[in-house]
């Protein structure tokens, strides 16, 4: 089946390293034109220049999801640089577990605007011109921790359920006139776990991503399957894991 993907202008958040950049080098491999964001514009430029080195087309621009404007900035140099905004991937996310009553707050603060107000930016970034056009897609990158609640994963997994439901009830609302796909993804291998605050959280995370962990491609190849449809086609839920993973 091939996919329809080619000449799709595509955002993304948290494009620099792991799964973004993995989406960032798919989408371009099939023709895509691709728009970077992240904070760590250093990379940003790397994996543009990688992407146009291999004949594609892409673009960045320094991106904090915590702010509106950056957002709003990133959807805006898609329209200028490539004309139009066809796909809105919202991506960047952390995770810091512990356990509810350890309360650490500033963690669920991070958490909170980066995993949910983030997304909530990127759709309301992107929401304008998909009205305009008349046509759009937000793909929404959530977690398998929202899927099954174990202890120290609280906070972390209840911001990925509040964006699972934010992504439901935006595909009902928006009666098909614009697209909108949740992927969740178990163990992944990417930088997730180095930003963990927890020593003990973060050796036993990083143990099992060694044991079991799959390659960010498996995510990209989901997303792509995803924006690749045909118009009238809306994939709502996918949940891409280890066959490991319980």
């Amino acid at each position: 089946m091939e996919l329809e993907i080619k000449g799709k202008v595509v955002a993304i958040t948290g494009a620099s390293s792991g799964i973004g950049a993995a989406i960032a080098r798919e989408l371009a491999r099939e023709g895509a034109k691709v728009v970077l964001g992240a904070r760590r514009t250093e990379r940003l430029r790397d994996l543009v220049e990688e992407i146009q080195n291999n004949g594609g087309e892409a673009a960045y621009s320094a991106t904090d999801v915590r702010s509106r404007e950056d957002l709003e900035k990133l959807v805006a140099l898609a329209c200028e640089q490539f004309g139009r905004l066809d796909v809105m991937v919202n991506n960047a996310g952390i995770a810091q577990l512990s356990r509810i009553d350890a309360l650490d707050v500033e963690s669920w603060d991070e958490m909170i605007d980066i995993n949910l107000k983030g997304v909530l930016y990127g759709i309301a970034a992107a929401m304008p011109v998909f009205k305009k056009q008349g046509v759009g897609h937000v793909v929404n990158i959530i977690s398998t921790s929202g899927l099954q609640i174990v202890p120290m994963q609280g906070v972390y997994a209840g911001t990925k359920n509040a964006v699972r439901t934010i992504t439901e009830a935006l595909r009902k609302e928006s009666q098909g006139d614009i697209r909108v796909t949740g992927i969740s993804p178990g163990y992944v291998q990417t930088e997730l776990a180095g930003g963990m605050k927890d020593g003990e959280m973060r050796s036993a995370i990083q143990s099992s991503m060694a044991q079991m962990a799959i390659s960010p491609d498996a995510i990209a190849r989901a997303v792509a399957f995803a924006i690749g449809q045909p118009a009238s086609v809306d994939v709502g839920d996918i949940v891409v894991r280890p066959a490991l993973q319980q």
